[in-house]
């Protein structure tokens, strides 16, 4: 653990101090409780990611979680260990047994990718509870999911042991809520291993894997967990708020290189004359350009 990590470390202890808990769990793990009411939700994030990329150093969603009056438990991870740590296991589990979560009227998973998986086992120990799964995996375990090959760090993990299976442990949810782009092989692979009446899925087309980043950089991400976690999400209201994608300027940029990537400029053509009729873009107009060459050789060809 390098020296900016044990400052960090350092400055959540004395946050939970003052306004719940802080807990390091073995080498790679910590927790984070901030007291609020009687709504807690329960966040899995890599701690040098939070670290980096966070303006307030805090734990993912600690500003939005706490400024809706929520209590949170924030989850860290030193590194990509997908949570599997007997120490991990043994706070759950302790959580379970003292009646922690019996205390909140509702208590709310959420992960994303590493977290989601996280989110999925561990929500066992809080049976009843709700669950916001965006890209999760449902295990690394290379005989269940062999075909996963984009997280090699992880495999040396042992996923048969508790908490190990993450669709086993989400039956235990009340409502669960699994958010995947269909288009990308490994998410839809994954997606597909979680079943259950408790279970709504949402295809997210062209969303990509890192979608919660993009959600938050269209405006949208806190609405749709606020969806959730009050139980009014809905597939309409979900997709309209997807609509905004349309002012994303890097939604529109990753779409072009997937529309290019098809070799059919006429498609091309049309899509950058849309996005140019709303709105400037150099990237789009070259793009148009260079359908509108495309299909002027195809037509003398």
């Amino acid at each position: 653990m390098n020296k900016a990590t044990k400052q960090f470390q350092s400055s959540l202890a004395q946050l939970g101090a003052e306004y719940g808990f802080f807990e390091t769990l073995g080498d790679q793990h910590s927790a984070l409780f901030i007291e609020g009411n009687d709504t807690l939700i329960v966040t899995f994030e890599n701690l040098d990611h939070v670290y980096r990329y966070t303006d307030d150093r805090m734990p993912w969603g600690h500003s939005f979680v706490t400024g809706q009056g929520w209590s949170m438990l924030g989850m860290m991870a030193h590194d990509w260990t997908w949570y599997r740590d007997e120490a991990v296991y043994d706070f759950f589990d302790r959580l379970r047994d003292e009646g922690f979560f019996a205390r909140f009227k509702r208590v709310v998973f959420y992960g994303a990718s590493m977290g989601g998986y996280a989110a999925a086992t561990f929500s066992a120990a809080a049976p009843g509870s709700t669950v916001i799964l965006i890209s999760p995996q449902a295990t690394l375990c290379r005989e269940t999911a062999p075909w996963e090959q984009r997280y090699l760090k992880g495999w040396s993990r042992n996923f048969n042991t508790r908490y190990g299976y993450a669709p086993d442990h989400l039956r235990a949810a009340e409502q669960a809520y699994l958010f995947f782009d269909p288009r990308i092989a490994p998410d839809a692979m994954h997606a597909t291993l979680f079943q259950g009446d408790n279970l709504i899925k949402f295809r997210c087309r062209f969303f990509g894997h890192r979608m919660a980043s993009l959600w938050l950089q269209m405006g949208v991400l806190k609405e749709v967990i606020t969806s959730c976690v009050d139980g009014s999400l809905t597939r309409l209201k979900f997709f309209q708020l997807m609509r905004t994608r349309r002012t994303s300027g890097r939604f529109m940029r990753e779409f072009l290189e997937t529309v290019e990537a098809k070799n059919n400029p006429r498609r091309t053509a049309y899509f950058c004359q849309a996005v140019l009729n709303r709105r400037k873009g150099p990237r789009f107009r070259q793009a148009l350009k260079r359908a509108d060459a495309a299909l002027s050789k195809k037509q003398k060809g």
